[in-house]
């Protein structure tokens, strides 16, 4: 296996993760209750973030992230979207504020997309340079930049299983 390889398998396995639990597919491929709008505006506990702004969140970081290390500008993020996915915006519970289900797996699809061929242009070689000083703390060098986009889907996923119990779903892992 190349470092690509190793780096596409952990973002394809983050995905096999976060998806399911919005799409309420088990890992048996049966469907199992998928997650309507109004979940995404469901906190798991007071003061914790909702899924939709966590969406946005999580959309927006893939996107600063890849742009820290293209060689080529990236697409941009629809007009305003990064803005309403700010810190600052996570307390909105307003859902005119934020998207569907459908919505935000586009754009999440698309920024992988654009993650994907962005790692594509890197050498092995290159994935060992030196992260971006502002992120070289937790990603020391390029590969660990890439890696961490899968492990930020992961860390924010696990928060939708409690949505859906909350909301009465059944379990799917």
């Amino acid at each position: 296996m190349t470092p690509h390889d190793i780096i596409r398998a952990a973002l394809v396995q983050s995905d096999v993760v976060w998806k399911p639990y919005l799409l309420g597919m088990g890992p048996d491929g049966e469907k199992q209750g998928a997650l309507k709008d109004s979940d995404l505006l469901v906190r798991p506990c007071p003061g914790a973030n909702h899924i939709a702004w966590q969406l946005g969140h999580l959309i927006s970081s893939e996107h600063m992230l890849m742009g820290m290390i293209s060689p080529d500008p990236l697409p941009p993020l629809p007009e305003g979207f990064a803005e309403q996915h700010t810190g600052d915006k996570a307390a909105s519970d307003d859902p005119a504020g934020f998207l569907t289900i459908a919505d935000y797996l586009r754009l999440a699809e698309e920024q992988r997309a654009v993650t994907l061929a962005t790692l594509e242009k890197f050498s092995a070689e290159d994935l060992q340079k030196e992260g971006p000083e502002r992120m070289r703390m937790i990603a020391p060098d390029v590969a660990s930049l890439f890696l961490m986009v899968g492990s930020h889907w992961l860390m924010h996923g696990g928060q939708w299983a409690v949505v859906r119990r909350m909301q009465g779903y059944p379990p799917l892992f």
